[in-house]
């Protein structure tokens, strides 16, 4: 215990003898590895943040195409480098000028979503790199609703059987998918035709209407017509059953009740002063400054005034 103490000691004064004859040297060597460290610091110590994934690329060896890397902090060697993705669904908004079959422009507004397949990351990395946006997605839309609007008028676009919109939208959806990327779903927002063609348009919706507003007035005569017959056939039948049911006594009641209900009114004074064959005579004095005398017979107009 005491030699290995000794030695020790014998070290120790050595070390303390070369330190003090390079120490210059050692603080500058000191220096320049932490600020070696500090400055590759930022590519040895990488963090994916949520919903991100990155690719390893080796510099001696290339991609890493069997991996990515999920969230957290990876440590890696200083030469090589890793790429990182955003695999969240992402929204852009741009707006295309497209070609009808007949050569006039038409604008249209879509918003794209879409975000990388991860399964398909290291490859998407290899062959397209992070710009996958503007070398994918970007120009197969375009491609895609420049083809299928291609094909159309201005004015088929909006008729129900051409489905001109929902064809885009899978075609585009279908290209973009065969890269590695998923085309989540393609948004038309608008669509705005030449000024001539939509007032063209605009004028034929609404003669169409106006069509269809006289279609609707004749269907409605025609049942009007069809219900003024029915009545008509109705009160035909009524009468004819009411005329078989008449009897003289059953009209001199009637007046006799329509008699009753006139004296009871009062904006009329009423006096009775006889009449023809059982019914009453009467006279209507009214404030009103006219007199009419109504006389009961046994005639057809009998039948009117007491029912009136």
């Amino acid at each position: 215990m005491i030699i290995f103490a000794d030695r020790f000691r014998v070290w120790k004064d050595a070390y303390r003898r070369w330190f003090k004859r390079n120490d210059t040297t050692i603080y500058i060597i000191g220096f320049l590895s932490l600020f070696l460290f500090i400055y590759l610091a930022p590519r040895m110590f990488i963090f994916i943040q949520a919903g991100e994934r990155g690719v390893l690329f080796r510099r001696f060896w290339g991609v890493e195409l069997h991996w990515s890397y999920s969230e957290g902090m990876k440590v890696i060697p200083p030469w090589d480098s890793i790429a990182i993705y955003n695999m969240r669904l992402q929204t852009v908004d741009h707006e295309f000028v497209v070609l009808s079959k007949d050569g006039l422009p038409i604008t249209v507004e879509v918003t794209m979503r879409y975000r990388p397949v991860l399964d398909n990351l290291p490859q998407l990395h290899e062959e397209v790199g992070p710009d996958y946006f503007n070398k994918i997605v970007l120009p197969e839309v375009a491609a895609a609703i420049r083809e299928i609007f291609g094909r159309y008028l201005p004015e088929d676009i909006y008729s129900s059987d051409k489905f001109v919109v929902p064809n885009a939208i899978q075609a585009a959806m279908n290209e973009v998918n065969e890269h590695y990327v998923l085309l989540d779903d393609l948004l038309i927002k608008r669509i705005i035709l030449p000024d001539t063609v939509r007032e063209a348009i605009e004028q034929k919706l609404k003669q169409k209407q106006i069509a269809l507003e006289y279609d609707y007035r004749l269907q409605r005569e025609q049942k009007e017509a069809e219900r003024k017959r029915i009545e008509a056939e109705g009160i035909r039948d009524f009468q004819k059953t009411v005329a078989q049911a008449l009897s003289e006594n059953y009209l001199r009641y009637r007046g006799i009740e329509a008699t009753l209900e006139l004296a009871k009114s009062p904006n009329a004074k009423v006096v009775i002063i006889g009449g023809s064959q059982g019914l009453p005579l009467i006279l209507n004095t009214g404030d009103g400054g006219t007199n009419s005398l109504n006389i009961s017979t046994n005639s057809e107009s009998r039948i009117l005034n007491t029912v009136r």
